[in-house]
């Protein structure tokens, strides 16, 4: 998992619970890096999960909503850092069905060795569309974060439903459907 992910997830813990918070997580969690991160470096996918877990443990937030939040968080970093993947569309439909095609393609282009979800996509009509996500990582609630943080920065008004197409939640269909 590259290390943008790790810096900002402290920048988000910092914000929301003080940097006490973060100390304590880099200290009480078992991390083969030791916590130390760059944002160009590469690190195990199971540091996050763990530190996920012991945010958790220590804020009582659900795992789901920490992942959805930081899904919102990472929005923000990806837009002042990327503006021009939020120019190619006019509106959230048009970005989200760009995520597999060109986003993806061009975050390779600088981090090949990124591990990325993949996604899916199919407007059913012009007020739906239908995202699959499939990752190993399981980690579907910040997909939605970020697919909700565009709806929003699109200035778009939808809802998302989340449906889980496997068990382990590895693969998640996700209806987004325009209102009014």
């Amino acid at each position: 998992m590259k290390g943008i992910v790790f810096t900002e997830f402290f920048e988000m813990v910092d914000k929301m619970f003080g940097d006490e918070m973060s100390d304590k997580l880099i200290e009480n969690t078992d991390l083969p890096s030791n916590g130390i991160y760059t944002a160009v470096g590469t690190y195990s996918h199971s540091e996050i999960v763990a530190l996920l877990f012991k945010l958790n443990e220590y804020t009582g937030v659900e795992i789901g909503v920490l992942l959805n939040t930081f899904g919102k968080y990472l929005f923000d970093t990806f837009l002042k850092g990327y503006p021009g993947f939020f120019e190619v569309a006019d509106n959230a439909f048009d970005f989200l069905e760009s995520i597999q095609n060109y986003i993806h393609v061009e975050v390779l282009k600088l981090y090949p060795d990124a591990q990325l979800p993949k996604f899916s996509t199919e407007i059913k009509d012009e007020s739906t569309l239908e995202m699959v996500y499939e990752s190993d990582r399981k980690m579907a609630d910040l997909a939605e974060g970020l697919m909700e943080k565009s709806l929003e920065y699109y200035k778009e008004n939808a809802e998302i439903i989340k449906r889980p197409m496997v068990e382990d939640h590895s693969k998640v269909l996700f209806i987004i459907k325009r209102k009014g």
